[in-house]
């Protein structure tokens, strides 16, 4: 320790953190906006229009179990009680950014434009997705936990380098935030200060198990000041307060503000989905406390407080999910055409030898049994009953 140059520990200077922790933390409490008084600050179309959107989203939710049940769709995890998030999600967002959905996020996806039955494209067992991303700026439903956040973060960071007002807005579920990518997403986010928005939809359970079996933090929002991040906690079946939080967010991201977790604490009346049976990890007694909360009923009390909603209104709003739900219905009980050799379609941009070698064998045995040789699809990109890139005629 007497030699020349050799270190001599000192004790640390004062020491400060890098980020004020306290505009990070999120409330105590969830905030609410529906039944206090600032909700009657609300513009009275865009009540009407988060109302609208609640109603089709639950007729859809109840449409699309009902075609899984008659052996429409595979699979159909459904949102109902959750539809606040999901519309907030879409409304919040300008027409150029994105929408990166999970698999339950079909109702938000709708709200973004995308037509009902190519939302369900995948559910239905067809195509991955049934829409063009580019034109909707909706990025396919990912049923992998959380990989559509890494790839939110790698969007936003690349529109902002090209210099494009872009926000993406990334949805994801309670058991989700127990995925590597969620805690990946996150760092990435903050430290680039990437214009991305999390939203956590915290519906109590990752299909059985409860949340306090994921996590000890105090709140999902509170693991945001952990990455250096704003969090936000909200009631996620007030629709209005989900709206302005994610309003916010989005605008703070826009601005160079940086990202935002938003966690909305909402509950999944339905199972997990239609294979799932919920009772035997739930009791029936706490869903009944949630449906009492529901949030239809929360903003259309708040409408009829204000006398913005008669019996006139209420069934023209109604009649309007019901169309839609008729067109889905009579829609999804068509047989789509499809064609086996479409599996080689879209795989590689330029087909392996092993790739084309499969096809050649599925090619040779639908011929096989046709009187009408197969055309040679591996690689082209061709697809049945699509228009250019994917979308549906």
């Amino acid at each position: 320790m007497d030699q020349h140059g050799t270190y001599v520990p000192h004790p640390p200077p004062a020491w400060t953190p890098r980020t004020d922790p306290a505009p990070l933390l999120p409330d105590a409490e969830p905030y609410r906006v529906l039944g206090t008084p600032a909700a009657r600050r609300t513009d009275a179309a865009l009540l009407r229009t988060l109302h609208a959107q609640l109603v089709r989203g639950r007729r859809y939710n109840t449409q699309a179990t009902a075609l899984t049940k008659q052996g429409r769709l595979a699979v159909y995890p459904s949102s109902t009680g959750q539809e606040a998030c999901e519309i907030a999600a879409a409304l919040a967002l300008e027409e150029r950014d994105w929408l990166f959905p999970s698999y339950r996020d079909t109702l938000a996806v709708i709200a973004r434009g995308v037509d009902p039955v190519e939302t369900l494209t995948l559910l239905r067992g067809d195509w991955h997705t049934g829409y063009d991303p580019h034109v909707h700026r909706v990025a396919p439903l990912s049923t992998p936990l959380a990989t559509q956040l890494p790839h939110a973060v790698g969007l936003a960071h690349a529109a902002r380098l090209k210099g494009d007002d872009v926000v993406a807005l990334a949805m994801v579920g309670d058991g989700g935030t127990s995925e590597g990518d969620f805690h990946e997403a996150l760092n990435f986010a903050a430290v680039w200060g990437v214009p991305v928005v999390f939203l956590v939809q915290n519906n109590g359970f990752a299909i059985s198990v409860p949340l306090a079996k994921q996590t000890a933090a105090p709140s999902l929002a509170h693991k945001a000041v952990g990455y250096g991040m704003r969090g936000r906690l909200v009631d996620g079946n007030d629709v209005l307060a989900v709206h302005e939080v994610l309003t916010d967010a989005v605008a703070r991201a826009r601005n160079g503000e940086g990202p935002t977790l938003v966690e909305a604490i909402t509950y999944r009346v339905e199972p997990h989905t239609n294979a799932d049976d919920a009772g035997r990890y739930r009791a029936a007694s706490d869903v009944d406390v949630w449906r009492a909360h529901d949030p239809v009923d929360l903003i259309e009390a708040e409408l009829t407080a204000r006398g913005l909603l008669d019996e006139d209104a209420l069934r023209a709003v109604r009649e309007d999910a019901e169309e839609m739900a008729a067109d889905l219905r009579a829609r999804m009980n068509r047989d789509p055409a499809l064609d086996p050799m479409d599996l080689f379609a879209h795989v590689y941009g330029e087909p392996t030898p092993q790739l084309r070698e499969q096809a050649a064998q599925l090619r040779a045995e639908l011929a096989a049994g046709s009187d009408e040789p197969a055309a040679d699809t591996a690689g082209t990109g061709r697809r049945h009953g699509y228009g250019h890139e994917g979308t549906a005629r």
